[in-house]
């Protein structure tokens, strides 16, 4: 079993229109409303891939029903820590370019008692879990050394993963050895404060998580794929050419294939293969969905792993 846990649920208003204009009207071409969270994401993806998934983190009451039916529909089980109010907004602005803009909110504060409970909560549900993914932004009232504590709730036995901003992956990697991180390359450059002009960059990068006490270091690098850095391995897969819709969720979709992969006790090498097929199928659909299974397959037959 995955458990993935979202700390940050959001409402995510993906707005496409011709092009952005600051400071001018602009009219909107298509709206599209969906309930998710980083976490979440990964649960949906995991479930789309026909593996048995679990997720919490904090939800918030007034938009609980609609986050619950989404996941119900996907078979993904909940069982999340309750709040009062409202899930925050994200808007995610693309226009003709497929050039992104998004605006994030906070959202509803979090008090230190739901802070307990959600510990409480993930020290339980991740007794008999092969992997537990910890993903997304922080709600208001939450410190960043949260990360750590949810880290610190895991069992011992099993394979934590991390996909955070730079403060939050930090505290999750001073609590315990980490499974997994998934930054994508600009997170990759700012979290070593360098700048990458080749893979041998990355692997070089790579290894500064290694010596953090980081297992695997997966790097998506957008439309030209990914690379996966370990101890014993230096990994690269292309991706292949698609017509890009959006690229929300696509750094999600890949680490849920990831970690389905890890799940089945595949080599490294096949796991690097299905996060870039997840990751390319999920920009072919339209705002935060994530991908088919179909067109994953279609990918996933057509691209390979090299050494780097």
């Amino acid at each position: 079993m995955i458990l993935t846990i979202c700390p940050n649920p959001s409402i995510d208003c993906t707005i496409e229109l011709d092009s952005l204009n600051v400071g001018m009207l602009n009219r909107i071409d298509n709206k599209l409303e969906t309930y998710s969270g980083k976490a979440l994401n990964v649960a949906i993806g995991v479930a789309r891939l026909n593996e048995d998934c679990l997720s919490t983190g904090f939800m918030f009451d007034n938009h609980r029903v609609l986050f619950e039916k989404v996941l119900d529909k996907e078979g993904v089980k909940h069982n999340f820590v309750y709040n009062e109010g409202n899930a925050r907004t994200n808007y995610k602005i693309i226009d003709k370019r497929s050039m992104l803009t998004e605006i994030n909110d906070r959202g509803e504060e979090v008090c230190l008692e739901k802070q307990t409970e959600l510990l409480e909560k993930i020290k339980e549900l991740s007794n008999g879990a092969d992997i537990a993914v910890i993903s997304g932004s922080l709600p208001k009232g939450v410190s960043s050394e949260f990360y750590g504590l949810m880290v610190k709730s895991i069992p011992e036995n099993v394979r934590v993963v991390v996909d955070a901003e730079k403060d939050n992956t930090l505290s999750a990697i001073g609590s315990r050895k980490i499974f997994m991180v998934k930054p994508n390359l600009k997170e990759f450059e700012k979290f070593f404060g360098i700048t990458v002009r080749s893979r041998k960059d990355i692997v070089e990068g790579a290894k500064r998580y290694l010596e953090m006490g980081v297992e695997n270091v997966l790097v998506s690098l957008g439309t030209e794929g990914a690379v996966l850095v370990n101890a014993n391995e230096q990994l690269y897969c292309t991706s292949t050419s698609v017509a890009v819709n959006s690229t929300v969720g696509a750094g999600d979709s890949m680490v849920a294939a990831a970690c389905v992969g890890i799940t089945r006790k595949l080599p490294m090498q096949e796991v690097l293969r299905m996060a870039v097929s997840a990751g390319t199928a999920a920009v072919t659909t339209s705002g935060t969905n994530l991908f088919y299974i179909d067109k994953y397959q279609e990918i996933y037959n057509k691209i390979k792993v090299e050494q780097i």
